[in-house]
């Protein structure tokens, strides 16, 4: 979340908030890196990869296409306050994420660092 700016409404300043697609880190140990993400309608995440696997957390579901960069995809329909497994990018591949909905999805994602 971004704040910025304010609004005076009968002697009360409040914070105008402003949203964007993209991470906010949550934690990192050697363990488990966690973040939380952000995808606004039609605003994707740049190309990415992960090296390891992951749960996904829904704060707020939503219709996610997962475009990899060679053109295939999928489309998960992510329902909030409900968990799912996404398995490790294969090698030398990248994604984006694009939220094919009309409002903001917004998860969590918690990365394992090690495998077994």
């Amino acid at each position: 979340m971004v704040l910025t700016g304010s609004a005076f409404l009968a002697g009360f300043t409040l914070a105008q908030t402003v949203q964007q697609t993209g991470r906010e880190p949550q934690l990192e140990n050697a363990e488990v890196k966690v973040w939380k993400s952000r995808v606004l309608p039609n605003d994707p995440l740049p190309l990415h990869r992960h090296d390891h696997p992951r749960v996904i957390v829904a704060l707020r579901g939503g219709k996610m296409k997962i475009q990899e960069e060679s053109g295939a995809s999928t489309v998960h329909d992510w329902q909030t306050g409900k968990a799912y497994w996404l398995p490790a990018n294969a090698p030398g591949t990248r994604h984006q994420d694009i939220n094919i909905g009309d409002s903001p999805i917004e998860v969590m994602v918690v990365e394992l660092q090690k495998s077994k």
